[in-house]
């Protein structure tokens, strides 16, 4: 499924292809659930940013259909934002924050 410009949501096979062959482009995931209402409210924002910074590759992850990832990853907390760079974890949003604080969060990963 494809989400505006560049927002794509991905499944356990592809994720690891996803970050690591992205070492010029950070690579944002947002870990989301279905059941989730604080991950419903946070997707238009980050569908927004997807569309802003092109320099990013924005992919969603399922944690119900992708238990190995969000194991792996220790995503114990929903909403969950990690920003991947060559790929390994840099950065990572926890719970309910706004545009602001989010768009700031991945400006300093692209610095």
């Amino acid at each position: 499924m494809v989400f505006n410009n560049q927002e794509l949501e991905v499944t356990n096979v592809e994720f690891e292809k996803i970050i690591n062959n992205n070492s010029k482009k950070i690579v944002v995931v947002d870990f989301f659930a279905e059941w989730c209402m604080p991950c419903l409210m946070l997707s238009p924002i980050i569908d927004d940013l997807s569309s802003n910074f092109k320099e990013a590759k924005f992919v969603k992850i399922n944690v119900d259909d992708n238990s190995e990832i969000s194991n792996k990853y220790k995503i114990s907390t929903l909403p969950c934002i990690v920003a991947f760079k060559s790929g390994k974890e840099f950065c990572r949003i926890v719970g309910t924050r706004s545009a602001d604080f989010i768009e700031n969060k991945i400006r300093e990963c692209l610095d």
